[in-house]
């Protein structure tokens, strides 16, 4: 008898830490975002204005900074727009306030300044890396049907799943306990970095944080599950972008968004980088591939023919 007791006491506390069944966010307390505690100049926001009548958010990945964009976002702005890539609460600053921060505050913070956006310019687009590609996701399933409709989305390297038995998707077996070694501990060895020495390809110039995030790391493998269930909310001109070999989000995430989603336009683009020891993830970093690829995002985000409506 003891051992069937077992055998369910196992298997109740697998699909506890596999399926986050009952997860819930701690603290929905709405945030702010305050540029004067940065660890560093390149981690603030990066905002030019020209007055234009369309304007592009960037949304940056976790647990990265807006220096991410530092090669596109002026070309964006050579382009026409008025650029807007915001540092989200909780990042570019102290580790241990980072720590205490979910994915559904930095969202929360990312619609409002979203919604004064659009309410300002005629034209607004909004791109995203990694989580920001997430985000920009989830930003177009809040709005796609509504009157503040984005005009045009575009994702790069976007999770919407990130271990999936269903999808044949294993990025990290350990993820699958982070559930509980969250309840006991909330990071490993957090640092902040202002550049990686050791990065090649532009990838030296990365800002963020490194480390493990166990609770931070949760509540954003969480969001995802609900950004894929409403895929098919998403009806806007949507470009998703992400590289064959990319070692941090699994590929095949972009064939899911390729499949689920309902995009009055999809467009998709397969990149395959050459041989760099970095993870082939933020893709606008890279000095090797950056020019181009912003080159074709402008050229989508130009584009008469694909537009919302």
């Amino acid at each position: 008898m003891w051992y069937i007791l077992l055998f369910l006491f196992l298997l109740l506390f697998a699909l506890w830490n596999i399926t986050l069944i009952g997860y819930k966010e701690r603290d929905l307390t709405p945030l702010e975002s305050d540029e004067s505690q940065c660890f560093c100049e390149k981690a603030k926001s990066i905002i030019l204005v020209q007055h234009a009548d369309q304007a592009i958010l960037l949304i940056h990945g976790f647990p990265t900074t807006p220096y991410l964009y530092c090669y596109s976002a002026p070309r964006f702005f050579e382009s026409g727009m008025d650029v807007y890539a915001p540092l989200l609460p909780g990042f570019g600053t102290d580790v241990k306030k980072f720590e205490q921060t979910n994915f559904t505050q930095w969202f929360s913070y990312l619609c409002s300044y979203y919604e004064k956006l659009r309410a300002q310019y005629k034209t607004v687009y909004v791109l995203g890396t990694s989580m920001g590609g997430l985000m920009t996701l989830k930003l177009g399933e809040t709005y796609c049907a509504s009157a503040q409709a984005p005009d045009k989305l575009v994702t790069i390297a976007a999770p919407v799943v990130y271990n999936s038995i269903r999808d044949r998707i294993f990025t990290n077996k350990q993820a699958y306990f982070m559930r509980t070694v969250a309840l006991f501990k909330t990071s490993k060895n957090p640092k902040t970095i202002c550049r990686n020495p050791d990065g090649e390809d532009g990838n030296e110039d990365w800002v963020g944080y490194g480390g493990t995030f166990y609770r931070s790391g949760l509540s954003l493998m969480y969001a995802m599950k609900e950004v894929r269930k409403n895929l098919p909310l998403l009806t806007c001109p949507l470009f998703s972008i992400h590289d064959i070999n990319d070692k941090t989000i699994p590929f095949e995430n972009l064939h899911i968004i390729q499949k689920e989603n309902k995009s009055s336009c999809f467009k998709s683009l397969e990149t395959e980088m050459g041989a760099f020891n970095h993870s082939r993830h933020a893709l606008l970093m890279y000095h090797s591939i950056q020019k181009e690829l912003t080159d074709t995002i402008i050229e989508f985000l130009q584009d008469k023919e694909h537009h919302h409506g």
